[in-house]
């Protein structure tokens, strides 16, 4: 028998805890997990990509646990009443092979990409950050606000989308999550007087959501719209004077905003300056850039975190054949003819 963790169950299991609580967990899991980085297997994520749009496989193991997650990516999808991203994921075990879990990854990736995004921001951003900007407010940003609350204490947002629906939307939601919001009226608005800017857009362009002059000393990005070839949104001007932190480089020299630098341009990675082999910020005067494109490790993490905090409450389902003697797999087929004569 499998867990499997439907749409029903996860908004269950999501509200059980509360949002907040749950992004404390995985980000907890996470920074378990990237503190032991060398026991992971580790690639860029397999994509295939479209006109409109990517459906990528994100696998990853520990030697122990075994994740693959599906994912899209298709900006297009919200004008035919769809998500822009779906996922659903699976956890085995690497002994057996078995699957333990197979779970939606939708809400649960909207999750994992807040609780990363709050881990980096506990790193990079200024201890006395108070204030963020959301540039981009589809169905990351409520999200993305709780993360940075529930991690960082941060309860003060300036918003701006060019979306006036999805503007009002996150307005709505967030002010009765108790957040003081400033809606602005442009993108260097919205980056005016704050500690920190988190841009999440979908257009599939290289786009200039940032421009440089926007961004004032002592400022942390978190860019998590840039996830794919030919996607960006970080004028290159702001990366070339920051300090830039990356999840997998390998994979973020293909997506992410450093897609734009040469290969020489200095990167850290996420995970040294979790273990302390890395600094973080270095100076209230520095810009830093969180460069996230989301990477396997995490929606492992996830996955595990979801395992761990399930209840009994949980649907099995029979996708395993499993005759009563493992090498006569015909057997179940020769019952069933069998029983239909």
């Amino acid at each position: 028998m499998v867990q499997v963790v439907d749409v029903n169950r996860m908004v269950q299991w999501i509200a059980a805890a509360g949002v907040e609580a749950r992004i404390m967990g995985i980000a907890a899991t996470i920074e378990e997990d990237f503190a032991n980085w060398e026991r992971f297997d580790k690639a860029p994520r397999l994509a295939a990509h479209s006109a409109h749009g990517v459906i990528e496989l994100m696998p990853t193991s520990n030697g122990e646990l075994y994740a693959v997650k599906y994912v899209n990516g298709h900006p297009i999808n919200p004008s035919r009443g769809l998500q822009t991203v779906v996922g659903m994921g699976v956890l085995s075990d690497v002994e057996t092979g078995y699957p333990l879990l197979i779970c939606e990854m939708t809400m649960l990736t909207a999750l994992r990409t807040a609780a990363t995004s709050a881990v980096a921001a506990k790193l990079l951003a200024r201890h006395d950050a108070t204030r963020m900007a959301l540039i981009g407010t589809g169905s990351q940003s409520e999200f993305q606000a709780l993360g940075f609350r529930a991690l960082l204490g941060i309860n003060d947002l300036a918003l701006w989308d060019t979306d006036p629906a999805a503007l009002a939307k996150a307005e709505h939601n967030l002010t009765g999550l108790g957040f003081e919001v400033r809606v602005a009226t442009s993108a260097a608005d919205a980056a005016t007087h704050v500690d920190i800017i988190t841009t999440c857009t979908a257009d599939k362009t290289l786009a200039t959501v940032l421009s440089d002059y926007m961004v004032h000393p002592g400022v942390h990005i978190n860019a998590i719209g840039g996830d794919c070839p030919g996607k960006t949104e970080l004028d290159p001007q702001i990366m070339r004077r920051a300090s830039i932190v990356v999840e997998y480089e390998p994979q973020t020299r293909i997506e992410g905003e450093i897609q734009h630098l040469p290969a020489a341009h200095a990167v850290t990675e996420l995970w040294r300056i979790i273990r302390g082999e890395a600094q973080g910020r270095v100076s209230n005067e520095e810009i830093t850039v969180f460069d996230s494109v989301g990477f396997a490790i995490e929606d492992f993490s996830a996955l595990r975190y979801v395992q761990a905090t399930l209840d009994a409450d949980v649907t099995d389902v029979d996708l395993l054949a499993s005759p009563s003697d493992p090498k006569n797999l015909y057997s179940l087929v020769s019952q069933a003819v069998s029983a239909s004569v």
